[in-house]
């Protein structure tokens, strides 16, 4: 199922909503993969919001060989666990919306990636029941003040300042993320083109991992790093994001 948060202009309370997108149809549900209430809306009538209400956001930071290459990070043996940074939900953007470049960054990045989110109470997750505690998948775009990365005590401003993760369109719930294709284009050219397959620390190790140390809670979302390719962003362009089976994440640059 693909599973949808929206909103609906000129609803009373203005609130998010959950649905189920079927067609052109949204069957709206109780919540993140809840019952459906019986409601059904026109697919063009609503407004497609970040598919998470997360606590936090966890990324993992260099999961793919060739893009720690590219970062000149290649100096010694690989990582033996994975690098962890964190986002707040202030750093949500929606499917299609747009991000303003910010002015106090030079260099200005992008990193397209596979993203999941919770959609049980995890701790302590074991290798055979990691993927259990997963609501879905989509797909995600890790915006990145790279000068700024390279300057901070810790990456905050770099990777958690508003709308540095644009995520959508939806949540697909059958999913196997062990080996899909993950692009990036801007304004259609195709910049990063890498494969799950080629990561370092797979989603499960990396769900069994987090939850070693944190709780991880329904509508947390975890991204799990981007392929070699990353690049700079100028207003004007457009990046968009697509895992193979899990659609396009379009995001504008003003």
């Amino acid at each position: 199922m693909k599973l949808v948060r929206f909103s609906v202009e000129g609803a009373a309370d203005g609130a998010a909503q959950w649905g189920i997108l079927d067609g052109t149809q949204v069957q709206v549900t109780r919540g993140m993969g809840g019952s459906p209430t019986g409601e059904t809306l026109d697919a063009a009538g609503v407004t497609f919001l970040a598919p998470a209400e997360p606590s936090k956001i966890v990324c993992v930071g260099r999961n793919y060989l060739d893009h720690i290459r590219e970062l000149g990070n290649d100096t010694g043996d690989l990582p033996r666990e994975p690098g962890i940074f964190l986002k707040g939900p202030n750093a949500l953007a929606e499917p299609g919306g747009a991000v303003q470049r910010p002015d106090w960054t030079q260099n200005f990045h992008f990193e397209g990636e596979l993203a999941l989110v919770i959609g049980r109470r995890a701790q302590q997750l074991t290798p055979e029941n990691a993927l259990d505690a997963v609501a879905g998948y989509t797909c995600g775009l890790d915006l990145t003040a790279r000068d700024l990365q390279k300057t901070d005590l810790q990456w905050f401003r770099a990777k958690a300042a508003d709308r540095f993760c644009p995520l959508g369109p939806w949540l697909e719930t059958e999913f196997d993320p062990r080996d899909v294709r993950v692009q990036t284009r801007v304004n259609g050219e195709t910049r990063q083109d890498g494969r799950t397959s080629q990561m370092i620390f797979p989603v499960v190790d990396i769900l069994v991992y987090l939850t070693r140390f944190v709780t991880l809670e329904p509508g947390d979302v975890v991204l799990t790093g981007t392929p070699e390719g990353v690049g700079a962003l100028h207003a004007g362009d457009t990046v968009e994001v697509e895992v193979e089976g899990l659609g396009v994440l379009s995001t504008p640059i003003v």
